[in-house]
């Protein structure tokens, strides 16, 4: 990195190198601090040599370090900065393994985080037409929304999976998608939207003669007249109860409006015990003869 007399610039690919080999000899020796200052300078030392994607994966190096170290927050925020080298370079799909891996870092610690992680990851993708990839990042952040309860980005979130699989034409993942979004709405106390959520995936082929479809009229139906146990024998079928873990928690859950009371049938006259007196019979049918008057 020094310059003299006859060394008029630095030698930042000579000193990334070295560099490099400094900080799997600190790593090996599992001197984590050192090896990631040493990324660090790696990194810098390939950004002067105007070298984006070795400075990125430098910088990305630099965060493992310091997950090692538990250090999770500052490990995203390097891996951040290396996926943004990783665009500029013109390398997206690294770009996006890169977010993809911080989100999974900071999962458990910061899930906020880590969804906007994911959905940066589904943008990145989207742009680059890689649909299914895209999804799949977008059904994460849905669930750790729904896991946070946070029903009205889930909401949002899951409309845009529907969207994108019916754009790949991946119809039965829609129908599930829709029980999804059914569930969420009526966490939210939103029936309308929930009931507008069916109707509108009517147009989706093969929807309304599918299981799910006629699952989800019963379950609406159950809501709406706050029968609770037609709601939690919809709720407990095989085809709620084996959906991703978060929702099926959802189905679980699900209480009616009003504390779930189911009507009562409208008694049925009995025949009286035989230990009715026959005094108090007689006193009742005294009662009937002169209820019209006595005359």
């Amino acid at each position: 990195m020094k310059t003299g007399f006859l060394k008029w610039k630095p030698d930042y690919d000579s000193a990334a190198s070295e560099y490099g080999k400094a900080a799997v000899a600190f790593k090996n020796a599992k001197q984590f601090e050192q090896a990631k200052d040493a990324c660090l300078r790696e990194a810098v030392a390939h950004e002067n040599n105007r070298a984006l994607f070795h400075a990125a994966k430098a910088y990305e190096q630099a965060g493992m370090m310091l997950k090692e170290m538990q250090k999770l927050p500052e490990a995203v925020h390097l891996i951040e900065k290396a996926s943004m080298m990783y665009l500029e370079n013109g390398t997206p799909d690294t770009a996006a393994m890169a977010l993809e891996r911080a989100g999974k870092l900071i999962e458990n610690v910061d899930p906020e985080k880590a969804v906007q992680l994911y959905q940066q990851t589904a943008n990145v993708f989207e742009n680059e037409e890689r649909l299914r990839q895209a999804v799949e990042l977008l059904g994460k952040a849905s669930r750790l929304l729904v896991r946070g309860r946070r029903f009205d980005e889930a909401a949002l979130s899951i409309q845009k999976e529907k969207n994108i699989y019916k754009e790949i034409e991946n119809y039965p993942t829609c129908y599930k998608k829709t029980i999804a979004q059914v569930l969420v709405h009526l966490h939210r106390n939103d029936y309308v939207a929930a009931e507008r959520c069916v109707r509108e995936s009517y147009s989706i082929p093969g929807f309304s003669g599918s299981e799910d479809c006629a699952a989800l009229e019963q379950l609406l139906e159950g809501y709406d007249q706050q029968d609770q146990d037609q709601v939690s024998e919809v709720c407990s079928s095989p085809l709620f109860k084996y959906m991703d873990n978060d929702y099926a928690k959802l189905g679980l859950s699900l209480v009616v409006p009003g504390g779930g009371i189911k009507k009562k049938a409208p008694a049925t006259p009995q025949a009286k015990p035989d230990g009715v007196s026959t005094a108090a019979a007689e006193e009742e049918e005294d009662e009937d003869e002169y209820s019209g008057g006595l005359c």
